[in-house]
């Protein structure tokens, strides 16, 4: 694995690049981008796979989010969604520039907010040939019905409201207010994805320095409350997608929300008896994942046909 750093815009990034066993900087690799969950940094479940992926033969590229981890951006702390999609495009951009990487044989991989992110960057930049989910999530939706998706997507207007007066707040002077993106103390009310979450993100299970739980509040839920990474998928996401989630997954509704309106390739593996965060590293659900991501990465990024001597 080596740490790199390119460019965002104005901003500089900090990814990991996993190389592939026995690599050679003469050959030519298909290569994946990794995306992490919102809250997440490139060193957890984002890197995990890209390891598993590099040990299968690709090039893998997991970094951390514009304004989090290890990359820059002012204000710290901001999800941000348009610029978690333009992470992508740059991690492309990244990969483009590599002599041992074949532009034509890019994909993406996101996890939970970050496959809604992958699936959103897809959509616009035809360079990214195949995209896979992993308990997906649609971050606006989340956020305006709930994790069970149960609520309209109205339920958020008393929150955007507080928002409102927290930036203005903050515009007299006030302090920055931060929120967090999993239960710091989860009770009896609190979903049984997010009470996992909790143990991910904040015991040694995975807990990261660079992973915060924290996340600002009043400029973070303005932009995030009017996403839908799904928008428009139907219409203008010809790639092929896997989307792979736990049978017991509160957040199962998005990936069959994105199932049901692709209209190009698709393929849903729902495995059963998984939870949201079992896919993050739990042996059994990361190992059946990547059974599912291999194949289906090197079906739809294949080598171009050698030229028979004395053509081309």
């Amino acid at each position: 694995m080596d740490a790199i750093t390119f460019r965002n815009g104005p901003v500089a990034m900090a990814g990991n690049l996993h190389l592939p066993v026995d690599f050679d900087p003469r050959g030519s690799y298909p290569a994946v981008v990794t995306v992490h969950p919102g809250g997440g940094v490139k060193e957890q479940t984002a890197g995990l796979y890209a390891s598993k992926l590099a040990e299968q033969g690709f090039v893998a590229l997991a970094h951390d989010a514009s304004h989090q981890g290890e990359s820059g951006g002012e204000p710290r702390f901001l999800e941000d969604p348009a610029a978690r999609v333009e992470d992508v495009r740059a991690a492309v951009d990244h990969l483009q520039t590599l002599d041992y990487v074949d532009p034509e044989r890019i994909g993406v991989l996101g996890i939970c907010a970050g496959g809604g992110y992958a699936v959103n960057a897809a959509m616009t930049d035809h360079r990214v040939k195949a995209v896979t989910t992993v308990s997906a999530v649609n971050i606006g939706s989340a956020y305006r019905r709930g994790w069970y998706g149960s609520e309209p997507d109205s339920a958020g207007l008393p929150t955007l409201a507080a928002a409102a007066a927290q930036r203005t707040a903050e515009a007299r002077g006030a302090d920055a207010a931060y929120i967090p993106y999993v239960p710091v103390e989860p009770d009896e009310n609190t979903p049984r994805d997010l009470v996992e979450a909790h143990d991910y993100y904040l015991t040694p299970r995975a807990r990261h320095p660079h992973a915060r739980n924290r996340k600002l509040f009043a400029k973070s839920v303005a932009k995030i409350y009017a996403f839908d990474a799904f928008h428009l998928v139907g219409e203008l996401l010809t790639r092929p997608v896997l989307m792979v989630a736990g049978s017991e997954a509160g957040s199962l509704w998005h990936t069959t929300e994105l199932h049901a309106a692709l209209r190009g390739p698709k393929r849903l593996v729902l495995v059963e008896g998984g939870a949201h965060m079992d896919f993050y590293d739990v042996p059994k659900y990361v190992e059946r994942t990547v059974s599912e991501a291999v194949p289906f990465f090197t079906e739809h990024l294949p080598k171009a046909p050698a030229t028979p001597a004395g053509q081309g």
